[in-house]
């Protein structure tokens, strides 16, 4: 009867780490290979999931509500924008007011747009 990798698999999972570090040893010297290029690959995998996760965000003016005056005067503070530039931003919703900002900063900037009277979500 041959071995399948079931029963291997059941076999390495009832080890200890000292004896599967042990067996890992003797893969290595048996077979003339090194357990790095596996070491390497797994944080590649992981690194995509990281790469999933996102890390910058944008804030989308998506309307300027009824008080327009006070949402150009905070898209005026965030942006540093002239007042002409502001006022077309406001006026050209949806828009981008921030982009590529972390979680913690969109958040801001939304609340703040949003107290000032606009609709805005963060991307």
């Amino acid at each position: 009867m041959a071995i399948t990798k079931e029963d291997i698999l059941e076999a390495v999972a009832g080890l200890t780490v000292m004896e599967l570090n042990d067996l890992v040893k003797a893969f290595e010297e048996k077979f003339g290979v090194s357990a790095a290029a596996v070491a390497v690959a797994g944080p590649a995998a992981g690194g995509a999931a990281a790469a999933e996760e996102k890390t910058e965000f944008d804030v989308i003016l998506t309307a300027a509500g009824d008080n327009k005056v006070n949402v150009i005067k905070v898209v005026r503070a965030l942006t540093g924008l002239g007042l002409k530039e502001a006022k077309d931003l406001v006026d050209g919703a949806p828009k981008a007011v921030k982009e590529g900002v972390s979680k913690a900063e969109a958040e801001d900037v939304a609340k703040q747009l949003t107290e000032a009277g606009a609709k805005a979500e963060v991307k």
